[in-house]
C-alpha cells in the first residue's frame, strides 16, 4: 500500500462523524453552486440542532436550491447561510425575511473576503483521489484553494460523478483533515429554450463578435441565444466566470480552439461551472480545461491581457442615465454582483474589447418598462453608467461609450419599448439631459 493510499484509509470517515469537529460559533467556509458538499452539510446540520450548537456561520458564494438543513426555519440560530452573491431561491427567500445576511461583493473579491473571515472549517465537494495523492475541486475551483489554506480543518466530500479538473484546482491527501466519499452528481443546468426576443437581441450581438474573440457569458436565455448563434465563427476562446453548456456547443461545433488567446492560449478557462451532464464529462481529465479561483479570472487587468473580449452580460433594468441593476427590484435583493462588471471592465480595457448588457425592453407582458428615467427607488446599481459600453434590447443596440449625457440618453430611449419613448424623453428634457 502507498503512503498515499494508506492516508486515503486512515481519514476516511462517514458525514457524521466529520461533522463532530463543528463547535458552537465557528466559521465554515464552503465551495459553491455545483461544488457544494450537500452530505457534509447536511451532518452538520442535524448534529448542530441536536446538540444545540448556536450561532454558526455558513459562508458561501451561491447556494444552489438543493434542499439543504441550512435553509430549514429549524436550523435558525444554529447553522446561519451568510451568501456572497444571495443567489439561489432559498436562501434569496431568507435574506427577504430577514433570516440570512450576505456580503455586497464583486467576485473577484471573493477569496481575499474569505482570507478576511478566517474560517475555522472548510467543506468541499472533490472528485477522487488521483495516484499521486491529488483530489481535484472539480466544477467549483472559484475559492476552494483559499478556504482550504486559510481553515484550520479541511473537510471533503469525494465523489465518482464529479468531474476531475486541471488548474489551481487542487489539493493533497496530506492537506484534509478528513473526508467522506459520497454518491452526490452536480446539480444540472440544462439550456434554456430563447424566445423570440432572446434571438432578436442574440442577433445584434452576435454580428459584433468577430472571429478570434474571446468570450465571457452570463447566465440566462440571451447569453445561451448568443452561443446558438456563433456556431459559425472561428478561432474563438474561452475565458469565463461561468463555463456553461451553451459553450459547449460552441466547442462541439468547431468554434472554439483558443488558438488566438493572449494568456492560457489553447485552454479554456473558468472560475466555476454549472450545465449539462455532457459538459460535465467533457471537463472530466481534459488537458483542454482549467479551473482557477476568482482572483485570476476575474481579475480585470487579466481578462484585458486577452484581445477582443466580448462579455455577454443580463439586466433587471436600466436607466437614462445608462446607469445598470442586474441584482436587485427597488431594494428587494435577487442576487449579487457577481462578476459582472469585473468582466465589463476586463472587456473596456482589452484591445478590441467589447461588453454587452441584454435585456427585455418590458416585463410582466409588456406591463412594465425596463428602462426607466431613474432606476426603482432602492435599485442596486451594479455597473455605473461611467463603465457601461452597449445596451441591447429586441430593439436595438445602444452604443454609450464615451458618449455625452446628451447622446447616451436618446441612444437609451431609442431602444426602449415604443410606448415610452416619449414619457421617457419627457423626463429627459425634465432631467436636463436634452434640449
Amino acid at each position: 500500500m502507498s503512503d498515499f493510499a494508506k492516508l486515503y484509509e486512515e481519514k476516511k470517515m462517514t458525514p457524521q462523524e466529520m461533522a463532530k469537529y463543528v463547535q458552537s460559533g465557528d466559521k465554515i467556509a464552503s465551495t459553491t453552486a455545483m461544488g457544494e458538499p450537500p452530505k457534509i452539510l447536511d451532518a452538520i446540520c442535524d448534529r448542530a440542532m441536536a446538540e444545540d450548537l448556536k450561532d454558526i456561520k455558513l459562508y458561501k458564494l451561491w447556494m444552489v436550491p438543493m434542499g439543504g438543513r441550512y435553509t430549514l426555519p429549524e436550523c435558525e440560530g444554529h447553522v446561519d447561510p451568510v451568501s456572497l452573491f444571495a443567489g439561489g431561491s432559498e436562501v434569496r427567500k431568507m435574506i427577504g425575511e430577514g433570516k440570512a445576511d450576505y456580503i455586497p461583493s464583486y467576485l473577484c473579491q471573493h477569496p481575499d473576503i474569505f482570507r478576511s473571515i478566517k474560517p475555522r472549517i472548510a467543506v468541499a465537494m472533490a472528485s477522487p483521489m488521483d495516484d499521486s495523492g491529488y483530489f481535484s475541486f472539480s466544477t467549483a475551483p472559484l475559492e476552494g484553494r483559499t478556504i482550504t489554506e486559510v481553515a484550520d480543518i479541511v473537510l471533503l466530500e469525494v465523489s465518482p460523478h464529479m468531474p476531475r479538473v486541471f488548474g489551481d484546482n487542487m489539493i493533497h491527501i496530506s492537506q484534509v483533515t478528513a473526508f467522506c466519499e459520497s454518491d452526490t452528481k452536480p446539480v444540472e443546468v440544462p439550456l434554456t429554450e430563447p424566445g423570440e426576443n432572446d434571438i432578436k437581441i442574440a442577433e445584434k450581438i452576435v454580428e459584433r463578435i468577430p472571429d478570434g474573440a474571446c468570450i465571457q457569458f452570463g447566465i440566462g436565455k440571451v447569453p445561451d441565444a448568443v452561443g446558438s448563434l456563433m456556431k459559425d465563427k472561428k478561432d474563438l476562446g474561452i475565458h469565463t466566470e461561468l463555463l456553461c453548456s451553451s459553450m459547449l456547443e460552441l466547442i462541439k461545433a468547431g468554434a472554439v480552439n483558443n488558438s488566438k488567446k493572449n494568456i492560457n492560449k489553447g485552454k479554456s478557462v473558468f472560475t466555476f461551472c454549472g450545465g449539462t451532464r455532457e459538459l460535465y464529462d467533457y471537463i472530466d481529465n481534459n488537458p483542454a480545461v482549467e479551473g482557477y479561483q476568482s482572483t485570476y479570472i476575474n481579475d480585470p487587468y487579466v481578462i484585458a491581457q486577452n484581445d477582443n473580449v466580448m462579455s455577454i452580460n443580463a439586466a433587471l433594468e436600466i436607466d437614462i442615465f445608462g446607469q445598470v441593476c442586474s441584482e436587485s427590484i427597488g431594494p428587494k435583493k435577487i442576487s449579487g454582483t457577481g462578476g459582472q462588471l469585473d468582466f465589463v471592465r476586463g472587456a473596456n480595457m482589452s484591445k478590441g474589447g467589447k461588453s454587452f448588457i441584454a435585456l427585455h425592453s418590458t416585463a410582466k407582458g409588456g406591463a412594465i418598462s425596463k428602462i426607466k428615467a431613474t432606476l426603482t427607488p432602492g435599485a442596486h446599481v451594479t455597473v455605473p453608467m461611467s463603465e457601461v459600453d452597449m445596451i441591447v434590447t429586441e430593439y436595438g443596440l445602444a452604443e454609450l461609450k464615451y458618449k455625452t449625457a446628451s447622446e447616451r440618453a436618446k441612444a437609451i430611449i431609442s431602444i426602449a419599448h415604443p410606448s415610452v419613448r416619449e414619457e421617457l424623453t419627457f423626463q429627459a428634457k425634465q432631467f436636463g439631459l436634452m434640449i
